[in-house]
């Protein structure tokens, strides 16, 4: 069994579970920058899954393009939401402010936080998975 696909099958999987948690059950409306963000993860639930699955070592080379991208737009996310400065610049105009803390944890732990960690979770995993092979 490869491990590292496991772990990041997992963290994907339960990061899809709670966005979803966070939408359906706590009417929580999701801001332009956390769609992006569930765009890039929603689909690593489910290619990792797969790939899982069929014992698909090479799954990496597809899904490491969106867990890159995952930390970079989670990561503007976190900044936007944690740096005034940063707020002047943001691109969320109608809807839900992409600053607006719906939850902040501990004073630092946000939803755009935990999607960072989680990108960069599954990063990590991807690479060794690359390393492996």
């Amino acid at each position: 069994m490869n491990k590292p696909l496991l772990f990041s099958w997992l963290v994907a999987l339960i990061s899809t579970l709670g966005s979803l948690y966070f939408i359906e059950v706590l009417h929580y409306a999701p801001c332009t920058l956390c769609w992006y963000q569930r765009i890039l993860m929603y689909p690593l639930a489910v290619i990792l899954g797969i790939a899982f699955y069929r014992n698909d070592w090479k799954i990496y080379i597809y899904a490491l393009p969106l867990s890159i991208l995952g930390i970079i737009v989670s990561g503007y996310h976190t900044a936007l939401q944690k740096i005034p400065y940063l707020q002047q610049f943001e691109k969320c105009q109608t809807g839900i402010p992409c600053s607006k803390d719906y939850l902040n944890w501990f004073g630092f732990i946000t939803i755009p936080m935990m999607a960072f960690v989680a990108f960069t979770m599954i990063t990590i995993s991807l690479v060794i998975l690359a390393r492996k092979n």
